[in-house]
């Protein structure tokens, strides 16, 4: 061994005998870090006693609340087959508890044209169900059931103070998967939607918040536990089996519409379709108004009336004769209606939006245009009867 050799060795052994002898240093410590090298994960941190953040918390809440007080409902449609055979079709539907001796709100939807209503509660008790009213206008109807005890019940919330941004929950039975809580924002309100029937939906709520196949008639819910709407419909892409999917545009019906339904349910025992009796209208403006001698600003020129209808026992008239404008027949010698209640005519809805704020036994004040001058006529709504 040469003299460099000597000296390292001799260097190493008394570093070593240094360390082990007369040193602080804690040669463990020193190997920690290269045992702990060998985990290739974090473990998690646990913030000890911090529970929920609020929001989550909040939401807890609510769902815990209101759950007990949303309920499936199932409806049976009895329909024929080519064959002509008579056949049972099972819907599907969720709804919530407003008062503790069973009364449910729903969608119309949900029950329209059922011979059997079944109420499923959360502990899974079925109880058979009764339509007390409905109002398809708004897609709306009131359900009672009798269940032998006091129920648990939603809170009822103000829609009119909706703000877009504000926090929402839906709970519902989406896909028949029951309590299922989803949430989201308001996105929008004052929506109208048109559905397969012809009619129209108006002063909707949007909301991105989960709405699927099942969810109709349940609650929307503010972040104080209060409905604020009934999930009503949905705009979705398709499925597996065949039905739309959320893609984050869902539409609830104001709950200030259920109150009014449920005003006039308690005080006449009934929900009344109001009835005017024009059955037909044309939007007229601009040059096609001028060529039929109205005024240029146009209106709703009534095309047909039901005879013996309130609008025709207040004297509104129809077309006296007929004439072609380009490809359209038109009726004309009728009254030109140009304002509803005071407010002008200026959109081909206009009239169908003002029924859909009435309620049968009021008045419309209808300002109409008739052989060069202007006159108003008040029609006293008529009722149509219900059938379920």
């Amino acid at each position: 061994m040469n003299s460099r050799s000597l000296l390292g060795a001799l260097l190493i052994v008394t570093g070593f005998w240094y360390l082990t002898s007369h040193s602080n240093l804690d040669l463990r410590r020193l190997a920690l870090p290269l045992a702990k090298s060998t985990h290739l994960w974090a473990d998690p941190v646990t913030a000890h006693g911090s529970g929920f953040f609020p929001d989550e918390q909040n939401n807890i809440d609510i769902y815990k609340e209101n759950r007990l007080a949303t309920v499936n409902i199932t409806s049976i449609v009895y329909q024929r087959d080519m064959f002509f055979q008579i056949f049972p079709s099972k819907g599907s539907g969720s709804g919530f508890i407003i008062n503790d001796g069973g009364e449910i709100v729903t969608n119309n939807h949900v029950i329209s044209g059922s011979r059997q209503i079944t109420v499923s509660l959360l502990d899974h008790k079925q109880y058979p169900a009764t339509v007390v009213g409905y109002d398809p206008r708004n897609d709306l109807a009131v359900l009672q059931i009798s269940a032998g005890r006091k129920l648990p019940i939603v809170h009822l919330g103000d829609s009119d103070a909706i703000q877009v941004g504000q926090k929402v929950l839906a709970i519902g039975n989406p896909f028949n998967l029951e309590g299922t809580l989803t949430t989201g924002i308001v996105s929008s309100v004052g929506r109208a939607l048109d559905r397969e029937d012809g009619t129209r939906l108006e002063g909707l709520i949007q909301t991105d918040a989960a709405i699927n196949p099942g969810n109709s008639g349940g609650p929307l819910l503010d972040s104080h536990g209060n409905v604020i709407g009934i999930n009503t419909a949905i705009y979705g892409s398709q499925v597996g089996n065949g039905e739309a999917g959320s893609i984050g545009i869902g539409f609830a019906m104001p709950i200030n519409r259920v109150k009014t339904m449920l005003e006039e349910l308690r005080t006449t025992g009934h929900i009344s379709l109001p009835v005017l009796g024009v059955t037909r209208t044309i939007f007229v403006r601009g040059d096609i108004a001028t060529a039929l001698s109205l005024p240029e600003t146009g209106g709703l020129l009534i095309q047909s009336i039901d005879e013996g209808s309130p609008a025709d026992q207040a004297g509104l008239r129809g077309p006296r004769r007929f004439v072609i404008a380009g490809m359209t027949e038109i009726g004309i010698g009728g009254d030109l209606i140009i304002a509803i209640d005071g407010a002008p005519v200026e959109k081909e809805d206009a009239l169908r939006r003002a029924l859909n704020q009435k309620r049968a036994g009021d008045d419309m004040v209808f300002t109409i245009f008739r052989g060069n001058r202007t006159m108003k006529v008040t029609v006293h709504l008529g009722a149509a009867p219900q059938r379920i």
